[in-house]
């Protein structure tokens, strides 16, 4: 009895220590489960990292190749040489970003960066938005207020065109640019000498380099400002005088689709006021309304552009007087002339609703001439005159 007892003890014995050591194995095997889940995620995370350092390098390598390859193109014409100027923009900031990709370890340090560049932004944007208000304000202290009559001046050349004066320089030239794509610009000593008959034959013929497009061009300070034909927005900016190109500039956005729905064959309408050159176009994006843009004559770059609520629907053209667009409406057969649309870019209220007087037809173009408060309009064929009736602003 003694001795079975004894057997007892000990088969409970090796019967415990048999679960302590399978307990103890299934430990084991956990610990070594868990270990290789880490070595494989440290794995994964030093691949990642890896591939983040040669994306780095061979973005670095790459950018490096690109700008050789950029700075040794020629940059002769000054289509190529803007799009060389862009990609060298969008590698630079792509580098920048990069750089600082590579470099960042904080998350919240990104958002505090965008959000330091967000109010800057919205600060450069009110400070110009000032300056542009005291600079108009300084010049400009009348609205358009009616239009008092009209005068044919002539009836030469077809449907398109498009005349002019200077309103930059003290002489009295007028300058007449027909159809819709040429490269002549015919230019007459005066109005006297631009009226007579047969006087077109003698006028002096100024070859254009590179051919226009529409009827929206000017001429200003002694320049031609005009859209570029089989361009589809570039700006040409030709010295008269000299008889050579002084410039090029690419106006963004526009050229898709026309600026006036009545008069298609013009996507970039440049205007001249008391505030300088600005271009009139639509773009898609603004539900196909007309976007206005402030011009430097000199440096040719944009200043400022404005989004407003005139549409290019049922349009013929627009002016600007005074930093304000006027829009003019009519029929597609046809008819009477009116003002329907006008946005100042100071948001100063202004009545609309002018109509063009004693006159049935359409206009191919219409520019607002500052220094002697007309418009000069091309219409049907015939070059007129309207003389406006402006008053204080109030």
């Amino acid at each position: 009895m003694a001795a079975l007892q004894v057997h007892l003890l000990l088969f409970a014995s090796l019967l415990s220590s048999l679960g302590a050591g399978q307990s103890l194995v299934q430990d084991a095997a956990l610990l070594s489960y868990i270990d290789q889940r880490f070595l494989a995620l440290e794995k994964r995370l030093e691949k990642c990292n890896q591939d983040v350092l040669e994306y780095v390098k061979e973005f670095r390598e790459f950018s490096k190749v690109v700008l050789s390859r950029l700075a040794g193109l020629s940059s002769g014409k000054a289509e190529v040489q803007r799009q060389v100027e862009g990609l060298l923009t969008r590698v630079e900031h792509a580098q920048r970003d990069i750089d600082y990709f590579g470099s960042t370890t904080d998350s919240n340090t990104c958002v505090e960066v965008h959000e330091d560049l967000l109010e800057q932004q919205l600060l450069e944007e009110e400070e110009e938005k000032k300056r542009l208000k005291l600079m108009f304000n300084a010049s400009c202290d009348y609205v358009l207020a009616g239009i008092k009559s009209l005068k044919v001046v002539k009836k030469t050349g077809g449907k398109h065109g498009s005349w002019m004066k200077d309103p930059g320089k003290k002489h009295s030239k007028i300058y007449l640019l027909s159809g819709s794509v040429n490269n002549v610009v015919l230019e007459f000593a005066n109005i006297m000498a631009f009226m007579e008959d047969n006087q077109t034959l003698k006028a002096r013929r100024v070859p254009l380099p590179l051919p226009w497009e529409g009827t929206g061009h000017v001429i200003y300070q002694g320049f031609l400002f005009y859209h570029r034909h089989g361009s589809l927005n570039e700006i040409v900016k030709f010295n008269i005088h000299r008889r050579k190109v002084a410039g090029q500039m690419l106006l963004p956005g526009a050229g898709r689709v026309p600026a006036y729905q009545l008069s298609a064959h013009t996507k970039i309408d440049l205007a001249v006021d008391e505030q300088g050159l600005w271009a009139l176009h639509a773009e898609p994006e603004t539900g196909g309304n007309i976007v206005i843009t402030k011009i430097d004559a000199a440096a040719l770059a944009v200043e400022h552009s404005w989004d407003t609520p005139c549409s290019s629907r049922a349009a013929e053209a627009a002016f600007m007087a005074c930093n304000t667009l006027h829009v003019l409406y009519n029929s597609p057969s046809g008819g009477s002339s009116r003002v329907l649309c006008v946005y100042d870019v100071l948001g100063a209220h202004t009545n609309p609703g002018l109509q063009l007087p004693k006159r049935q037809g359409s206009h191919s173009a219409v520019h607002y001439n500052p220094k002697e408060k007309q418009l000069f309009a091309w219409g049907d064929g015939s070059q007129i005159i309207y003389k406006l009736h402006t008053e204080q602003k109030v």
